[in-house]
């Protein structure tokens, strides 16, 4: 029962078999019910989310999943009708025939909670454990005992956190240059929205970040990938997609790229400009791993935006990934009447970030402890990205690892031909080991032939280790 689809099927059965249990009755682990019905963790996730909903079982952290007292609910209607209808609904009223989609299930994964029988090396946020609580709890004090804090904030975003990311990104932009965003997936699904038509190809990395991907084919774009090489989206074969496609869209990642690693020199990341120039194309710059440098990396090339005075490139910032999952803020910059666009899109996407927050992140980041909270994560982030590459390196050679970055919190690990990615996900996860399948970071979703590993969600750099390590014996499955 490998498709994801049949999380409805699984809630059934399980539904099924837990009614006669008496309530306090501990239920099979995730791990166990993953093994069982050889689905993936998202799978088996939502059938529990939909079993909880009912009232059947309900989760005790640190202790398990337990049979309730069962809720009357009201009986539900017939809604087969629905099916035909969202089907139809799929296509876009423009007559491109182009279809939406929402391909949440890889954004979804990633979001999946590991249970307390499994470690994290799935996650894109970090453990607890990394984030700086105590700056975060003191930002967020201050800020609600701003008069401003609960009033309606300037649709663009606070005009000092607007100052603040400008002064940020660099190469002369202004405050009326920068949208303040609900984080980098809010300002990448505007943007897409706002810059292309349903039915426009988009140019992408491939392989890239699952919500690029789910952000494209949610706003009707037809997403076509552009191979990289170790510094990122080949330049000759944007060439190519752009005279081919006639796209007038790229999406780029140029620091730390998600999930291989790479990064773009100033060099290239001139190239990738000039092309765009020529075809006269926005460039969307996902700047998500700006913050994090690990303490032994060299000074990284400066933004794409910094050297564009015409207004090619479209570039994303986000606080989120070095603070906390829910500190939600993150900018959109831009020059020129595209700004206008973007607002407009943006408002009505959100109307706008809540002024609370937007505060809280304005105090993180004017506060004397930015500096060094980044300072200190510079540091766990090098000794985690060691000690897994130790323990990848240990298991499945030195040669699984093309490139090994120092930055950003994933490393793109190479599987021996033999082994499909989603079995080996579904196996290390029946194993206690969260990982990432490669074909989540492909359009097609075909097999990839490696996995993304994180060691930033991890409770310690002893448990990934211990993970990493623990994946060794699957290397033989497909055997």
């Amino acid at each position: 029962m490998n498709d994801d689809s049949n999380w409805r099927e699984v809630a059934e059965i399980l539904a099924r078999e837990i009614a006669p249990l008496a309530v306090g009755t501990r239920i099979a682990t995730h791990r166990e019910l993953v093994r069982r019905f050889a689905a993936s963790g998202t799978t088996i996730s939502q059938a529990l989310a939909l079993l909880t909903q009912r009232g059947l079982i309900s989760s005790r952290p640190g202790a398990g999943t337990f049979r309730t007292q069962a809720r009357a609910f009201p009986r539900v209607a017939d809604t087969a009708w629905q099916a035909a209808t969202l089907e139809l609904t799929g296509q876009d009223a423009s007559g491109s025939g182009m279809p939406r989609g929402f391909r949440a299930q890889a954004v979804a994964g990633m979001l999946t909670p590991a249970g307390p029988d499994a470690v994290d090396l799935n996650g894109g946020y970090l453990h607890p454990d990394l984030q700086p609580h105590a700056a975060l709890t003191t930002a967020l004090s201050r800020a609600a005992k701003r008069p401003q804090a609960w009033d309606r904030p300037p649709a663009g975003g606070v005009p000092e956190l607007r100052d603040w990311f400008a002064a940020e990104i660099g190469g002369g932009l202004g405050r009326h240059d920068v949208l303040i965003c609900g984080a980098g997936q809010s300002a990448l699904a505007t943007a897409l929205r706002a810059l292309a038509q349903p039915g426009d190809p988009v140019l992408i990395e491939a392989p890239t970040y699952p919500g690029t991907i789910a952000a494209a084919i949610a706003a009707g774009l037809r997403a076509v990938p552009v191979p990289l090489d170790d510094e990122g989206m080949r330049p000759d074969l944007l060439e190519q997609a752009f005279a081919r496609t006639s796209a007038r869209l790229a999406v780029v990642q140029p620091l730390f790229q998600n999930p291989t690693g790479a990064c773009m020199s100033a060099a290239r990341q001139r190239e990738i400009l000039a092309i765009a120039r020529r075809h006269e194309a926005f460039v969307i710059e996902d700047d998500f791993a700006r913050y994090l440098l690990h303490a032994d990396a060299p000074l990284p090339a400066p933004p794409m935006i910094a050297d564009d005075p015409g207004g090619v490139v479209v570039h994303i910032r986000s606080l989120t990934k070095p603070t906390s999952p829910n500190l939600r803020v993150g900018a959109l910059a831009a020059r020129g009447p595209v700004v206008a666009r973007l607002r407009a899109a943006h408002v009505i996407d959100t109307m706008f970030v809540p002024a609370a927050l937007q505060l809280t992140a304005l105090e993180v980041v004017t506060a004397p402890s930015w500096k060094r909270s980044l300072r200190t994560l510079a540091a766990a982030l090098r000794h985690r990205r060691e000690v897994t590459t130790a323990a990848v390196e240990a298991t499945f050679g030195a040669a699984a690892l093309a490139l090994r970055p120092r930055g950003g919190y994933h490393l793109w690990l190479a599987l021996p031909s033999r082994l499909d990615d989603e079995q080996f996900a579904a196996a290390a996860l029946a194993s206690g080991v969260m990982l990432t399948a490669g074909s989540n970071y492909y359009p097609g979703g075909n097999n990839a032939l490696h996995v993304r590993i994180s060691y930033a969600a991890a409770p310690s750099p002893t448990d990934i280790d211990a993970a990493v390590r623990r994946l060794g014996p699957l290397l033989a499955g497909g055997e």
